[in-house]
């Protein structure tokens, strides 16, 4: 996925987001990082295809946004919040976008069953959203993304509500999701300790209006388990980053 000079002036005057040039390549698991206001969300919307740039252009794949959905070129969200129908059983909510496709019922049953074991979800599907936890809740949120089988992953500061120990875990599998399944994910978040250890580059974004300042790679080898943390170059990496964060707030 590639945008270049993309810019994003809403409705009501509010210039989110100065001409930015960012690419994604396969495999990237790239995080936008920045101060509240720098226009990440407004950017990781673009790169959906939810809203339209007032000028640069977006090419997924070397297409339009159009050509996307066949196999090889499907991109799924995850927002910041599960968004799940409380209405509905957890199975129910995971199977949507196979039903919206018009997937035949044995084949998304199928696919339901699989992705929900992967997120560890098997024994809740019968559950509704409110008998679960918050943690429970968003790895729902993450198997409906999945079950389409995306290539792209784009995720909206997804853990950002959660405790730190459930959001750590959470980090952990998105990290073993990411790698086993091939994935290329833009995440969106303000932890700078979360982005050091899930990313292989972090693209660092000012306010006022939203703009790319720097690109730092995490030159760091996966998987990076509880041990990284707590090594001198984690906190390298989050001194370096802290430091450029800081000067995008200023």
């Amino acid at each position: 996925m590639q945008a270049v000079g993309v810019a994003k002036t809403y409705a009501t005057g509010t210039r989110a987001l100065a001409r930015v040039d960012i690419t994604v390549h396969d495999g990237d698991f790239l995080t936008l990082l920045g101060p509240s206001g720098c226009g990440k969300t407004t950017l990781l919307n673009l790169i959906a295809g939810l809203i339209e740039p007032d000028a640069g252009t977006l090419r997924w794949w070397g297409r339009e946004l159009a050509a996307t959905g066949a196999p090889g070129q499907r991109l799924a969200m995850v927002f910041q919040t599960p968004a799940l129908m409380p209405w509905a059983r957890i199975a129910s909510n995971v199977r949507l976008p196979l039903d919206l496709a018009g997937v035949d019922p044995a084949t998304a049953r199928q696919s339901v069953a699989s992705v929900m074991r992967l997120v560890g979800l098997s024994e809740v599907g019968t559950h509704f959203p409110r008998e679960l936890s918050g943690g429970m809740q968003m790895r729902a949120s993450i198997a409906r993304a999945l079950v389409n089988s995306p290539d792209l992953l784009l995720m909206d500061e997804p853990f950002g509500a959660l405790d730190e120990f459930t959001r750590q875990r959470l980090d952990d599998e998105l990290v073993a999701l990411w790698a086993a399944h091939k994935l290329s994910i833009v995440f969106v978040t303000h932890s700078i300790a979360e982005a050091v250890f899930l990313s292989t580059r972090v693209a660092v974004m000012g306010a006022r209006p939203g703009r790319l300042i720097a690109e730092i790679a995490i030159d760091e080898p996966h998987p990076r388990g509880e041990a990284f943390r707590g090594e001198p170059r984690f906190a390298a990496y989050c001194q370096r980053l802290s430091k450029l964060v800081a000067e995008a707030h200023a």
